[in-house]
């Protein structure tokens, strides 16, 4: 049974005890790597590798985001300023080493949420980033407030057999299929949430609904929990026309002839064929088609 996805291990100590040090954290900048990430999530690369630098090659101004140490070597985040080249976690995700990687999609996750909760939630002054990066502080009434994670359910629905169902949302151009996924609502259960998503965007109701692992999004901020479900038999797959515009059986073969998936401006050249690609090895939903498809999930 495989058991992690791509991005589901961290490759470095990210120092619990140390972030609210304010003299450890300035010597460990002393002697830190640093990666700029813009704020559409882009970075720089040096050949095939992030482009990380020391820190005395970056702005001093800038707010730092500590990410961690790896082999004795602390690394940081910045905001950077995008240039021509610099690509995105979507495009780079299986093109980096899993190291690489862990520190991205820390970084990405740490920067969109300190630029999407700016102000105190509780009296709406200005925060001030603490912690490392790792809290935001309310110099007013002196709260403290962390990242949040957005549960979110993605689901490889099978028939017990040798189909399985995938959908297409809205946004998606012609033949790109995926797993279906959403939301966990206040006071829901994960396992809940699968069932009602499904149900919500293709009229299907499942059981056997098994957890399988999780997976980092931070697109701006989800936690992606991927579980298998097995469809009941004798039903009409129904999409809501509204997330899911087309949704279907495939059987393994089908599946096995898609294209990846890798870019929004790809157009997959496969004919008339209904599903012409699905997700890219990196992301869970993909990592859920694969264990399927290998006999491994369902």
């Amino acid at each position: 049974m495989i058991l992690e996805p791509p991005m589901a291990r961290s490759y470095f100590d990210r120092m619990t005890d140390r972030r609210g040090d304010p003299a450890w954290l300035a010597q460990a900048w002393a002697r830190a790597s640093v990666l700029s990430v813009s704020d559409r999530s882009s970075v720089a690369l040096v050949g095939d590798g992030l482009d990380l630098r020391p820190s005395a090659q970056v702005d001093q101004d800038a707010d730092r985001f500590f990410l961690g140490v790896h082999d004795a070597r602390p690394y940081f985040a910045v905001r950077g300023v995008p240039a021509d080249g610099w690509r995105s976690p979507r495009e780079l995700g299986a093109t980096l080493s899993e190291f690489e990687l862990d520190l991205l999609i820390t970084s990405v996750a740490l920067l969109q949420w300190h630029a999407r909760h700016p102000h105190c939630p509780l009296c709406g002054a200005a925060t001030e980033v603490d912690h490392g990066g790792w809290t935001r502080r309310c110099p007013v009434d002196d709260s403290q407030h962390f990242p949040r994670n957005d549960p979110a359910v993605i689901i490889l629905i099978h028939d017990g057999a040798d189909r399985c169902l995938l959908g297409r949302g809205r946004q998606w151009g012609p033949g790109r299929y995926s797993t279906l996924a959403g939301f966990v609502d206040a006071g829901e259960s994960v396992e809940s949430a699968v069932a009602r998503e499904i149900y919500e965007e293709v009229r299907v109701r499942v059981e056997d609904i098994r957890y399988v692992a999780s997976q980092p999004w931070p697109f701006p901020s989800s936690l992606m929990l991927g579980f298998t479900a097995r469809a009941e038999p004798g039903q009409d797959v129904v999409p809501d026309g509204v997330e899911m515009v087309e949704a279907g059986w495939f059987t393994r073969e089908e599946v096995r002839q898609a294209a990846d998936w890798t870019g929004e401006d790809d157009e997959p050249a496969l004919g008339g064929r209904r599903l012409r690609a699905i997700p890219p090895h990196f992301s869970i939903s993909r990592f859920l088609i694969d264990g399927w498809l290998d006999g491994q999930l369902g």
